[in-house]
């Protein structure tokens, strides 16, 4: 199908938008506005047997109300299965959103954020069936991918059966801004964290007969920065970057509790990004070196240093896609038909197409509008979400 024959209809795609920002949704509670996707599907001539969900939630350590949700769309024409993605959740700023629209903008009351990442995809993947069924658009089998827990550590992703896809072959994740922006790779990520235990005493009366977990974390943090492992990282061929987004105690209680007792305890949490796993384990390695170093420098008039534990493990892995791969070679059609400029993008940071791609199926993201995401200031940008919603159908009928 030529860029010029597409029948979308741009106010229908706008309502389904307005509509799914106004549901609440934020990660880990998706039930709703997975439900809301599912009627409008109904609606739209998706047979309800056609729609179904897993059991990733079950697999997910964190609580989470619902599995992913899978649509099955049969082919009108021969061809390998394609399969389009997005997530069903927003991160929670996002909660009690007011979407309004200001020209060519849906923006919310300046309160929140606004939660078009990702009810742009949502919106756009439902406009897909509706388009394909009500005017009987030529096309392989589909199926349509909408992911939990997506903001909190791509887990519906991570938990996914692949199976339960129907051997789909590559798929068109949307979760972006720009639609000439073609995200064909991400970085890894490495999560850290470490437990600190030191000895409490009268911090005024015998300050060293304690142990303080406090400057044992202090420490490390600033070894971990001399020795180049904090930030942005560069050693020799390699790099990546590393942040500690948590210095305190557990379930969000503080390290301490009185400024007259020598800390006992501290947890600290953060993580390592790379665009290949073993430089994200080795920047992780670096931070454990560097806590090994303070526990040994702080110590208390015995001459008895903290117990220190640090644990690290793999979050998600990295991905590359060539030029040349079948999935990027469609996309880069698709745009060029529209008369866009296919900008390759390697991401740093960590996206569903991550384990998308290490479940086989070879992935790539375009945008859809969304803009200043994970902010009050959030918007769509309708111009690029309409441009979205062509480049999906584009991406759903032409012949390869």
């Amino acid at each position: 199908m030529s860029s010029t024959a597409l029948p979308l209809d741009v106010a229908a795609a706008e309502d389904h938008l307005m509509r799914f920002l106004s549901v609440e949704g934020v990660t880990g509670q998706e039930a709703k506005i997975a439900e809301a996707v599912s009627d409008a599907l109904r609606k739209a001539g998706v047979p309800g047997s056609a729609i179904r969900f897993d059991d990733a939630h079950k697999r997910i350590s964190i609580p989470t109300e619902t599995g992913n949700l899978i649509v099955d769309l049969p082919g009108t024409r021969p061809g390998p299965r394609l399969l389009f993605s997005t997530h069903l959740d927003t991160v929670p700023l996002c909660a009690g959103a007011k979407p309004r629209r200001e020209g060519d903008r849906i923006v919310g009351d300046g309160t929140t954020a606004l939660g078009g990442d990702n009810r742009t995809g949502c919106a756009i993947l439902v406009i897909l069936a509706e388009t394909l069924l009500k005017h009987n658009l030529p096309h392989p089998p589909i199926t349509l991918l909408f992911t939990v827990r997506e903001e909190s550590g791509l887990h519906g992703a991570r938990e996914l059966d692949p199976a339960d896809l129907g051997g789909a072959v590559m798929c068109i994740n949307v979760d972006g801004q720009d639609p000439n922006d073609l995200i064909v790779g991400a970085v890894g990520q490495e999560n850290w964290e470490v437990e600190i235990r030191g000895k409490a005493s009268h911090a005024g009366v015998a300050p060293e007969k304690g142990i303080s977990a406090t400057l044992v974390g202090a420490i490390a943090l600033a070894e971990a920065k001399r020795e180049g492992w904090f930030g942005k990282v560069m050693k020799a061929d390699s790099n990546g970057t590393s942040n500690v987004g948590i210095f305190g105690g557990k379930n969000g209680k503080a390290a301490g509790d009185a400024t007259n007792v020598v800390t006992d305890y501290a947890f600290i949490k953060g993580e390592a990004r790379s665009p290949t796993s073993v430089f994200a384990t080795e920047i992780a390695k670096g931070f454990e070196r560097a806590f090994g170093k303070a526990r040994d420098e702080v110590k208390d008039d015995q001459g008895e240093s903290a117990e220190v534990t640090f644990t690290h493990a793999p979050s998600y892995p990295p991905f590359n896609l060539e030029e040349s791969a079948p999935v990027v070679q469609r996309a880069t059609k698709a745009m060029t038909m529209l008369g866009l400029k296919p900008n390759y993008l390697f991401s740093n940071g960590g996206l569903d197409a991550n384990w998308l791609d290490q479940h086989g199926i070879p992935t790539v993201t375009i945008g859809a509008g969304q803009a200043e995401i994970h902010t009050i200031k959030e918007y769509v940008n309708l111009p690029e979400f309409a441009t979205g919603c062509r480049l999906a159908l584009l991406l759903a009928t032409i012949e390869d």
